[in-house]
């Protein structure tokens, strides 16, 4: 019914730029807010950083001055520039989505996408 696409990951050299991407599509009436998750080898899956339908933004201490979460709402998509990449920022980055489905109910929906592999390595 809804669906997440996640696009932008891959391997870069310490220092270098990503650019991820993650579109919703389905029968979606409408998005609350989105964000990104991460899962570093041996650790758990952490926000990264969020934004609302309304642009109100939340990061990760850890990615603050170096990550830009951004969406395009007209598009349903949400973005994330990584800066400055860290091989500590190794991890599978996961979009995910609260939404409200189209002729469904009231009820808010969360939704993740498939993951993307992110490697920082020399």
């Amino acid at each position: 019914q809804v669906q997440l696409v996640e696009s932008g990951g891959g391997l870069v050299q310490p220092g270098g730029s990503l650019r991820l991407s993650c579109a919703a599509s389905g029968s979606i009436f409408s998005i609350d807010s989105m964000g990104w998750y991460s899962r570093a080898p041996g650790k758990e899956r952490e926000l990264v950083a969020e934004i609302t339908s309304g642009g109100m933004t939340n990061y990760a201490e850890s990615v603050k001055g170096r990550f830009t979460i951004s969406r395009d709402n007209a598009k349903n998509t949400v973005y994330l520039q990584m800066n400055s990449l860290k091989p500590e920022d190794t991890a599978v980055y996961y979009c995910n989505a609260w939404l409200r489905i189209r002729s469904a109910d009231w009820r808010l929906y969360n939704y993740w996408g498939q993951g993307t592999q992110v490697t920082v390595s020399s």
